[in-house]
């Protein structure tokens, strides 16, 4: 009994975890969705974009489904262990355990399809520049979406400063956007543009993925021995 009564106890402790990741991961999906025209608003103006890269453009709601399927999991599992209830614990179990299935999936996929992600990337990069060539400075929505990736991720361009040479930005003033000049100064020429060595957007999110590498890994496991160590807990309960 007492035995019992400690596994209960971690398994309201586990889905309790769950429960508010859920909670934070549907956040975060509104959040996305109210700040959207900034987030994908370069992906959308974009012509002949990719439609795998296109689907990114419903990764706010992707992330509100995902932390609904979380908090009723956790929601499942607490009420399973305090009521004693085996349909939900069984539900608990068949649920999460898709979920891990699923989780392995998605990363061997990841895994064997690098090659086809690298050509996509190349793919992107092309339309990007050829986006901004043609609209930074002309489209609002553009030029702002880029003005506000730039300014969080301290960047210039997708590449580096030379995809604005030929925007209507460019032609009109003929200067680059101030992110591309560190520091930031009232005139930013080719010159100046050129001996800042700003690094291009894209380059500026690997680096951030990397330097983070270790916390998303570690993050990873964790997420993974929970979702074991609670798969195994439900077992136990219901099977006593």
């Amino acid at each position: 009994m007492a035995c019992e009564g400690i596994l209960r106890v971690l398994m309201v402790l586990f889905n309790s975890v769950i429960f508010t990741a859920g909670v934070a991961t549907v956040a975060i999906g509104v959040l996305v969705e109210i700040n959207r025209k900034f987030i994908f608003g370069v992906l959308e103006h974009i012509k002949d974009v990719p439609t795998e890269l296109a689907h990114l453009a419903n990764t706010g709601y992707l992330l509100i489904a995902v932390g609904v399927i979380l908090a009723f999991m956790g929601f499942l599992g607490c009420c399973g262990a305090c009521c004693k209830n085996k349909c939900m614990l069984m539900t608990f179990f068949i649920i999460i355990l898709i979920v891990f299935i699923a989780e392995v999936a998605a990363a061997v996929l990841i895994l064997l399809y690098q090659p086809t992600a690298e050509k996509l990337l190349d793919k992107l990069r092309e339309e990007v520049a050829k986006n901004i060539k043609e609209d930074y400075g002309q489209n609002d929505i553009v030029t702002n979406a880029w003005n506000e990736t730039m300014s969080l991720l301290k960047c210039c361009g997708y590449t580096n400063y030379t995809d604005f040479t030929g925007s209507p930005f460019v032609k009109r003033t003929s200067q680059y956007p101030q992110f591309c000049c560190s520091p930031r100064t009232e005139s930013c020429d080719g010159d100046k543009a050129t001996s800042a060595h700003v690094v291009g957007c894209f380059d500026a999110v690997v680096k951030l993925v990397k330097s983070n590498s270790t916390l998303l890994a570690g993050v990873a496991v964790c997420v993974a021995a929970i979702e074991v160590a609670a798969m195994i807990v439900s077992l136990i309960l219901y099977k006593n």
